[in-house]
């Protein structure tokens, strides 16, 4: 059974809309795009590129899944282009159709989390999630995450979509990694409490 784990940037007050680039989400007048850039570093790198060295599946929500497939295949000396690209992807959505634009993306059918439990049952290797906020939360109130990664960087924005908002259900976590950066973001690694 593969487990469900979230990789994602945060500022310390929560947000996760639009780390990497400043046209990247704009919803909601969000005018702070790009502002995990600045805080790249080699130990983030290091960590970032030995997770993705695991080479599992990865599980987008629609609009996460559109931008990725947008921007990643045209990044042509980016590391990361080649294992995103080979990546076996997974996409909830109820909006997209068959055939899906980027290599090795199938569209799960009916029910995202439903779906999700299911692949959970079948695959060896752990499902990851990058973004997708509404799936994150969709998940959540399921009980199928097992772990988060988050790379918390020393930023308030003061505004911007969150990955936990009001009415997310209680889930208790526990720190079973934390790797701090020279820039200052700590990279921390919490397992739920099902996993104990």
């Amino acid at each position: 059974m593969s487990k469900v784990v979230v990789v994602n940037n945060l500022t310390l007050d929560g947000v996760m809309q639009a780390p990497g680039r400043p046209d990247e989400d704009t919803r909601g007048g969000f005018e702070h795009g790009g502002w995990a850039q600045p805080y790249n570093d080699p130990v983030m790198a290091r960590k970032m590129g030995e997770g993705m060295a695991a080479g599992g599946p990865l599980l987008f929500g629609r609009r996460t899944y559109q931008d990725f497939a947008s921007f990643w295949p045209q990044q042509k000396d980016n590391p990361f282009r080649p294992v995103l690209d080979d990546a076996q992807k997974y996409v909830a959505s109820t909006t997209l159709k068959e055939p899906l634009p980027w290599r090795n993306s199938t569209l799960l059918e009916g029910d995202g989390a439903d779906a999700v439990a299911k692949l959970k049952e079948q695959l060896a290797q752990d499902l990851v999630i990058l973004g997708s906020g509404e799936l994150i939360r969709s998940l959540m109130r399921r009980n199928l995450i097992d772990e988060y990664v988050l790379l918390i960087h020393p930023l308030v924005l003061g505004s911007g979509r969150r990955m936990f908002q009001d009415g997310n259900p209680l889930a208790a976590v526990r720190l079973v990694d934390a790797t701090p950066t020279t820039t200052g973001v700590v990279i921390a690694t919490y397992r739920t409490a099902s996993e104990r």
